[in-house]
């Protein structure tokens, strides 16, 4: 060979990842038959093309088993809504304590909602003092990602797990 290459020759991957050298496109067809594997082409722009003699479809399906696991370790996070209002009595506020604490404890982010109807408008200080007794008795359960603010009629808190340790 004199430097330059032809277009029916293939750099050769062996099973093992072994270099196999530059071998004929037919030879390298023919080495994979022997050994009952497939030619699989994996640097296409390389000059010349590298080729790897593989079994594909067990190639596939331990990517597809790698997929199936990761997607076993992640956690979806999903953001859970509890509903307040200025006037929700110590019993009812108890309950739904308990409902954050466990949402926190499971991973999940919290949505705090307080709804304020007619008059309470008036009385927007009421509802900051309870998002504020919320977050001091949350706090060794979750962190407040996004502080207190109106969107309309309703003021929103949204509360993030803490990260354990």
């Amino acid at each position: 060979m004199n430097g330059e290459i032809n277009a029916s020759e293939v750099r050769l991957v062996g099973i093992e990842n072994e270099p196999l050298g530059i071998v004929s496109l037919a030879d390298a067809f023919r080495q994979a038959e022997e050994a009952n594997v497939d030619l699989v082409e994996i640097a296409p722009n390389a000059v010349p093309p590298v080729c790897r003699l593989m079994d594909y479809g067990k190639f596939k399906y331990q990517e597809q088993k790698k997929a199936h696991e990761a997607k076993l370790k992640q956690k979806i996070i999903s953001v859970k809504e509890v509903k307040f209002r200025p006037g929700t009595d110590d019993g009812d506020y108890n309950i739904k304590l308990r409902n954050l604490v466990r949402f926190l404890e499971e991973g999940d982010k919290c949505k705090i909602t307080l709804r304020f109807r007619g008059r309470e408008m008036a009385h927007q200080d009421i509802g900051q003092r309870m998002l504020e007794r919320l977050k001091n008795d949350l706090d060794q359960y979750g962190q407040v990602e996004q502080f207190p603010k109106m969107e309309g009629r309703q003021m929103v808190m949204v509360i993030s797990p803490r990260k354990k340790k």
